[in-house]
């Protein structure tokens, strides 16, 4: 079965269509999950995201356009599944580099845990993909053109999205005074 006819069939609600499109793409799915996650994955959460896959796929089958072709959708899906484990994982309202010296005083460390806590707020509120973008080359320091060809925009535009969200960071934060 062509990659047309597939995504026919997973449109239509053919079991058969899924079972080949899980034989013939989960090594590709798991190709761009440990991409995305820089190869910091167990085999455990591996199975786990590339399930989740496939039973979005599932679920979003009536989305599907044959002409778009199911390789590049399905690797969405994993892209975007990755993604989240990844944000599941971080934990909520801090970046670990902000987090307040041991050697400053009560006062200055709650004042440090506050921006921390202000700063992740204003990152998430971006929205994506330009949350994931900002997480990814500024915290994760990964290399700007290996993030863009991950979420699928050009390094010209990863870098005009970085420019608009660090003036709305800037913005967002400014308005409490502490810029």
């Amino acid at each position: 079965m062509d990659e047309r006819a597939m995504a026919r069939g997973l449109s239509r609600g053919s079991v058969r269509a899924l079972e080949l499109a899980v034989k013939r793409y989960t090594p590709y799915v798991g190709t761009v999950i440990c991409r995305t996650l820089s190869g910091q994955v167990s085999r455990e959460d591996m199975e786990e995201i590339t399930a989740d896959v496939f039973l979005s796929l599932w679920r979003h089958a009536e989305a599907l356009r044959e002409e778009e072709g199911l390789r590049a959708y399905i690797g969405a899906i994993a892209r975007n599944a990755a993604v989240d484990f990844r944000r599941r994982q971080r934990p909520a309202g801090e970046l670990p580099e902000a987090a307040a010296d041991p050697r400053d005083g009560p006062e200055q460390q709650a004042v440090q845990r506050e921006w921390s806590h202000r700063l992740w707020q204003a990152v998430e509120a971006l929205g994506e993909p330009d949350t994931t973008l900002f997480v990814r080359y500024y915290y994760e320091e990964d290399k700007l053109k290996t993030v863009a060809k991950e979420l699928g925009m050009s390094p010209g535009a990863a870098k005009q999205r970085l420019h608009r969200g660090r003036k709305a960071l800037k913005k967002a934060l400014s308005e409490g005074g502490e810029l």
